[in-house]
């Protein structure tokens, strides 16, 4: 039998990626981003945190490393053809980059799921954009299918020996400029570049440092093509880390991962909403949830492990956050760092025990707590339902707080960790009620600072029944609360010279037409 006269290339060694990184073409596009601690964070923890900034560089996201260095290893010929990638974002902005430093044409195909900051990127910087697929996988497939097409070079965002390299000259960067002790580097997983790079380099000089990997808990296709010793394709992925949301990961990442990666951890959306908090408490910038995974995972594992003076560095891999997202993200970090908890309280309807409750909030031990959210419609004649927020100062404090609202006689369920409560529930407090006769509606405006809501129910003249209550705390200067209130006709008089008299400005919303088809009867 006649040998294969073209047989596959043996695998690259630890040696040929050393090789590879340490002669990288990547600092015509990029630059060595700074490392620098944490501090708040740090002193938080226990543990030294350091921030490997690539969320600064020219596109915001380390992706233009490895994209540039395999396009300048291209020839002439297939320069001049031109190159086609699949991207979620910030590898498209990457090769766009790099084909006009290049002179190269660029098409970029991205999955319609892509936010429209990265696509309006991508389309500054010169690149051709085609919209196609849910996520990078759907895109990839197409994109293939352009390349052929058109005689175009493929350039992969991870699964390619000069792309993986190009993405270890961070870790390069890493160890030249922290020259102490370091016991662990955290990385982000998408497709696994990144991790391929950084893991080839650390462990081929310094393989004592652990090499940490983290996914999303819904888009974990690398933690469990590990587990299971061969690569998964995931049926779907979670899209709020969209720069991670890959279905299956590379051949040669994956093999790479396998044998260099000491250990992978799993973070959830509310995690990471808190760690791009602690980012920006420390840094003024805000990155992109795949650029907080690192630090995620490094709180989670202190929290574990209880480990105490040891140093991580966490990749800010990417800050092409969407400003929509900024909401969404705000709203879930208090949750995720446990300092809002969420209740469903039960309360006696009757006069005076709002306030009752609201005075057990302030009585709760600990340091002082606001009260955050507040949400009631009424709804029965004997029972009121109110969806309580409240500020904590610790994890799992959550409990022992609905415990002592249970030993008062208001019964409480916790919500903190239940998805519905907050994705939706709390924003669905209300409706319509034929128990809410002679009701007002009034919109107030209050000074935001520690006992606000209080005075504001304290005020309130106890024959006037609260049928409405709702009250988000925005971090502004100024609360804003929607207050529907019960006034006897006869009343109306001594009611609006209370108003004029109470001394916080509002307006009254009885007539307004949003009102009397939603929640009025």
């Amino acid at each position: 039998m006649s040998s294969n006269p073209n047989p596959p290339a043996p695998p690259l060694t630890p040696a040929d990626y050393l090789k590879r990184i340490l002669t990288a073409r990547v600092y015509d596009v990029a630059v060595e981003s700074a490392l620098e601690p944490a501090r708040a964070l740090s002193a938080r923890l226990g543990n030294t945190v350091l921030l490997k900034r690539e969320d600064q560089q020219p596109v915001f996201s380390f992706k233009l490393r490895g994209a540039y260095n395999k396009m300048a290893h291209l020839s002439p010929e297939q320069l001049a053809s031109g190159v086609i990638c699949a991207s979620a974002g910030n590898h498209a902005q990457g090769v766009a980059l790099g084909a006009r430093k290049l002179g190269a044409r660029a098409v970029v195909v991205m999955p319609v799921t892509t936010p429209q900051l990265k696509i309006d990127a991508v389309r500054a910087l010169g690149g051709e954009v085609h919209l196609h697929g849910d996520s990078y996988s759907d895109a990839y497939v197409y994109a293939l299918e352009q390349q052929k097409t058109h005689g175009l070079t493929f350039v992969h965002p991870f699964d390619d020996p000069d792309v993986i390299a190009g993405q270890g000259t961070i870790a390069m960067e890493i160890l030249r400029q922290h020259q102490g002790p370091l016991d662990a580097v955290f990385v982000a997983i998408g497709g696994g570049g990144l991790i391929a790079g950084v893991a080839s380099y650390i462990k081929a000089l310094r393989p004592e440092i652990k090499v940490i990997g983290v996914q999303m808990n819904d888009s974990d296709a690398m933690i469990q093509s590990v587990a299971a010793k061969e690569r998964v394709a995931l049926p779907d992925v979670g899209l709020f880390s969209d720069g991670t949301a890959v279905k299956l990961v590379g051949e040669e990442t994956f093999r790479l991962a396998s044998g260099l990666v000491d250990e992978y951890i799993a973070v959830d959306t509310d995690a990471v909403c808190a760690a791009i908090k602690d980012i920006f408490i420390d840094t003024r910038s805000i990155v992109e949830p795949a650029g907080a995974l690192a630090v995620a995972a490094i709180k989670q594992y202190v929290e574990e492990r209880g480990t105490r003076g040891e140093t991580y560095a966490a990749i800010l891999c990417g800050a092409n956050m969407n400003f929509d997202r900024l909401r969404f993200v705000a709203e879930r970090a208090e949750v995720g760092e446990e300092r809002e908890a969420l209740f469903a309280v039960t309360i006696p309807e009757e006069r005076g025990s709002f306030r009752r409750f609201c005075e057990l909030v302030g009585q709760l031990p600990g340091a002082s707590r606001n009260v955050t959210e507040f949400n009631y419609r009424i709804s029965d004649s004997k029972e009121a339902h109110v969806f309580v927020g409240l500020t904590t100062t610790t994890r799992g404090e959550s409990k022992t707080i609905a415990d002592i609202f249970g030993a008062h006689g208001f019964g409480a369920i916790d919500l903190t960790h239940d998805e519905l409560a907050k994705e939706h529930i709390r924003h669905l407090v209300g409706g319509r009620t034929g128990l809410a006769h002679d009701e007002r509606l009034l919109r107030f405006v209050f000074p935001e600072r520690p006992g606000a809501l209080l005075k504001f129910l304290s005020l309130l003249r106890p024959n006037w029944n609260i049928s409405l209550f709702h009250y988000r705390n925005q971090g502004a200067d100024y609360g804003r609360i929607l207050v529907g209130l019960q006034v006897p006709a006869s009343d109306n008089a001594a009611f609006d010279e209370f108003l004029q008299t109470l001394g916080y400005p509002f307006v009254e919303e009885t007539q307004n037409p949003a009102y009397r088809l939603f929640l009025q009867a």
